[in-house]
Order: C-alpha cells, then structure tokens, then sequence
C-alpha cells in the first residue's frame, strides 16, 4: 500500500539529498529531546550533530543516522535536575567508553540472537511510541500559559498541510525518483505557507513554547560550535557512584536501540550491519559529546527511516545530515525556523506507515501462542515504558519460552526418500547449548553413500552451531560419503568453511536469519 522502500545502492547524490532531509526532521526533535533532559536546546543540537558525524564515520551500519534521543534523554532527567549538566556530560563521557568496551569484547554480536517475535514487537511499538510524539505538535500554549489543542481553523489547515505533505511523498516517487520526496515536501509545504502568508506553527513556535516567558521573545536556533571541555565535576570515587548508575543505563540504552534499529535496516536492505563496530562507533560519538557538552544520543529509527526511504544508503548519507544541521545552527538557523510542523508531522507519519509492520497482523494468525504473546507484551513495554525494558522483557520471556519448549534441545527423524538416499529431518535449535546432542544425532560410518540433512524445522543460530556443522561435514567427508545440506540461511552457508561445498541452494525455500557471530560483524 504505501511504497516507502527504495531498494538502490549507494550513490553520492542520494545520500546528500537525503541527509538535507533527514537534518530537517533531526532539528525540532533534538531540541525537544534537549527540554526532557532539562538541558538547553543548543546541548540537544550539539549532540545531535555529533553524534551523527562520529557514528557515520565509525559506526557499523551506513544509512543509519544517530543523534540526541528521547530514550536517552529520559534516563538522564534525575542525574541533571540533582547534580548539574556536569555531571551529564561526565556519565555520557563514561557511557561512552563502556560502549567502546562492549566493542572491543565483540558483544554487538549478540543482537543477533533477538527473537524475531521480539523484533517485530519492537518495530511495532515503536512506530506508535513515534506516532504518539507527533500528536503533540497539535498543541499550542494559550494565553494562560498552558498548553492546548488546536481547534476549528489552525487545527483545519494543519490537518491540510499534514495530508498534503504525505501526498507528495506517496505520490512523487511514482513520477521521478531524482529528488527524494520528503525533501521536495517539507520546501514546497514551507514555500507555500509563506507565500500564502498562512497561519501555520513553525519550528521556532514550538520552540517557544517550551521556554519560559521571558526567554520567548528572543528565541533562536542559531548557536556557534561546540567546544572543548574537560567536565567540571570532581575526580573522586563519590563522583564515580553518583554516575556510573546512569553510564551503565546509558550504554545499554543507547546500545540496544542502535544494534535493534541496525537489525532492522538490515532487514530492509537486505545487507548486513557490523555489531560490533557499531559499538564502537556510538561509544566514539558519546565519548566525544562528554568532551564537548553533547547530551549523549544513539541511532533513531525515525530518521533512519527517513534517510532509507529517501535513498541514503551509504555513509555520506549520515555525514551530511550532520554537516547540514551544523550549517543551520550556524549559518541557516532563520529558514530553519519558518519550516511548518505540519510538514514535519506529516513525514513522520508516513514513516510510521512505513515502519509499523503490517504483515505481523497475518503473522498474527499464523504464530504460535507464546510467539504471539512476546510480540504483543513487547509492543505494549514500548509504548508504556522505555525501548530498552521492552526489549530485555521480550528476551527474558522468550529465553524462558525457549528453555521451556527445547528442553530435549535438538532432534531427528529419518527417513530413506525414493532415491534410496538418508535424509536427517532435524528439528531444534543448533547453538552452544545443543550441540553435544546434535553431534550424537549421526552415524557417519554406518550410513548409506548419500545423506540429506533437511535444517527447515531447524536454526543454526551462531558461530558454534556452524562449527559443529563444519565438523559434522568434515566426518562425512573421511568416510567417504556424499552429504547433502538443505535449507540453510544463506548467512549460515556463506560461514560454512569445509560444508559449503556441501550445500543445495533454494533461493524460494531457504529461510533467511541472522547468526551471532564475530566474523560477519
């Protein structure tokens, strides 16, 4: 129904136009993100452009674009309202080098092994958590100083540009690709209110709104660039117990939704992201806003979405969403801030369109009860609570799940097939935890010339299940037998190192999944 997918390759004139784009959307939500940490909007913009440069140029997952995030904004709120922004910037500081740490020990692999109900649940709630934010954009404070909805005109034309701003973006692809549509939305809804001279909130309205009456009527997005500061915060143990709560809160935040969110453009792509260098590449980023009064930040699937849709793909993508936003804090700050919200609301709408998955409505029908439960409990975390407790949520219900129905592990039925061949039907996961079973489950030396082993009720989901397989074919092969393996993600094949030769590709059959392991990143 709505065609929000650009499935191209990576080329320069994409990602600069969609980087303009997605710097247009990163401006309102940085600031905003800056008020909920209780900061200045210009420590929100700051951190956005950082983030963004550093994670681009050393992240693990190009088209991904990082900035100041509500997510991690939130876990912040205590530690400024008690201690200062000093202290902020010292716990971003020390998130930032765990980050590096979960690099360095290769932990990104583990993402991997999110439970696909997890996953969609994640998606999911997350694109109602975006779609919620953007109802407040139909709020306007009042003359008593509290905030309203918008009603008769303003909420008409509002709603007008909304649609309008979503046409295009629907549409205008169906017409010519050269420009990507959000961008031709947002300054073509912009030129035409004011060249109507329309009564349309802006950006610089909504920024307003959420300073204090005295500081309104001098309210500006420009600002100058960041600079470096050692925090000033004592160096001291008591220092370390007031910060380090909320480092380790930050790292695994800002972790679990950037690898979740690489997981996912991965899927959309059809590429695969590098875990671990992701770490890194956040830890770099948070590393430096500590060093340079940033808030600190992670991936944001919104603008990732923005920035795929629109056709960036590679890292020039990032850099120049960056690079644009600095240029409007510094040099652009007043077209910036005659952009209409409704322009922006109605391309984050369409990104939810695009983000929420639909099919998970038949999938619905098709998953088993537990499956079905995790990714109903995770949607329902997200939008209640934080991304990062849905996610754990969903894993240790699912982990509990998993131990429940596989506590026999593995197993195999056999059968001989027509051709008088062996064929192993395995069922199970193959992972550290079953592979002593799983080797125990063959009798190379006994068995006929020919052996299928069929992995379409099976998973073989990291690099210690692909030894084992690799094991398994090495045996096969000694005894002289020819082994044949069948419905195999094509992630596992490619790992195989003596079993690929082994392999019987089905490009309609095999099932696609992702294993955890250090050698694909």
């Amino acid at each position: 129904m709505f065609t929000l997918i650009n499935k191209i390759q990576p080329n320069a004139k994409n990602d600069i136009l969609s980087g303009m784009t997605v710097a247009l959307a990163l401006v309102p939500e940085a600031v905003a993100f800056a008020f909920v940490a209780g900061v200045e909007p210009m420590v929100g913009l700051h951190a956005a452009f950082m983030m963004g440069i550093l994670a681009a140029i050393f992240g693990g997952r190009p088209g991904m674009i990082s900035g100041s995030t509500g997510a991690m904004a939130v876990v912040v709120v205590a530690l400024v309202a008690q201690h200062g922004v000093d202290y902020l910037f010292a716990a971003v500081l020390l998130a930032g080098l765990l980050q590096i740490l979960a690099g360095v020990f290769k932990l990104g692999k583990f993402i991997r092994l999110v439970p696909y109900p997890v996953m969609i649940g994640f998606v999911n709630g997350l694109a109602i958590v975006i779609f919620l934010a953007q109802l407040g954009q139909f709020q306007y404070r009042d003359a008593a100083g509290a905030m309203s909805w918008m009603s008769g005109q303003s909420l008409y034309l509002m709603l007008g540009l909304v649609a309008i701003t979503m046409l295009v973006i629907q549409f205008l692809p169906k017409l010519t690709t050269a420009v990507p549509a959000s961008l031709v939305a947002i300054v073509g809804v912009t030129l035409a209110v004011q060249g109507l001279d329309l009564e349309s909130r802006t950006v610089i309205d909504f920024v307003r709104d959420m300073l204090p009456e005295a500081q309104r009527a001098t309210a500006s997005l420009a600002g100058e660039l960041p600079s470096f500061a050692i925090p000033m915060v004592p160096f001291t143990l008591e220092t370390l117990k007031i910060i380090l709560p909320f480092s380790v809160i930050l790292c695994l935040v800002g972790l679990i939704e950037s690898l979740l969110t690489m997981s996912l453009i991965d899927d959309v792509t059809n590429t695969r992201g590098k875990g671990n260098r992701e770490c890194v590449g956040q830890g770099i980023g948070n590393t430096v806003n500590g060093l340079f009064g940033g808030m600190g930040g992670c991936a944001m699937i919104g603008q990732s979405m923005i920035n795929i849709n629109s056709g960036g793909r590679g890292r020039l993508s990032g850099i120049t969403a960056a690079l644009v936003l600095l240029g409007c804090i510094l040099f652009f700050a007043s077209y910036i801030e005659m952009i209409p919200l409704a322009a922006l609301v109605g391309v984050m709408f369409m990104v939810v369109l695009g983000t929420f998955e639909w099919a998970s409505f038949k999938i619905f029908r098709g998953m088993n009860s537990s499956d079905a439960f995790v990714m109903v409990l995770v949607s329902a975390v997200t939008v209640m609570a934080d991304l990062a407790v849905a996610v754990i949520v969903g894993v240790l219900v699912s982990a509990l799940v998993f131990a429940w129905k596989h506590a026999k592990q593995v197993s195999v039925k056999t059968h001989v097939d027509d051709e008088g061949w062996k064929v192993y039907d395995l069922d199970g996961p193959i992972f550290f935890g079953s592979i002593t079973s799983f080797k125990d489950l063959f009798d190379p030396e006994n068995d006929p010339e020919d052996v299928v082993i069929d992995f379409k009720d099976s998973r073989v989901w990291d690099s210690s299940g692909v030894d084992a397989l690799d094991n398994l074919t090495t045996k096969y092969e000694k005894a002289g037998k020819k082994l044949h393996l069948r419905h195999l993600s094509p992630e596992c094949w490619q790992l195989l190192k003596n079993g690929m030769r082994y392999v019987e590709v089905n490009i309609n059959e095999d099932p696609r999944y992702r294993i955890a392991t250090d050698e694909l990143g």
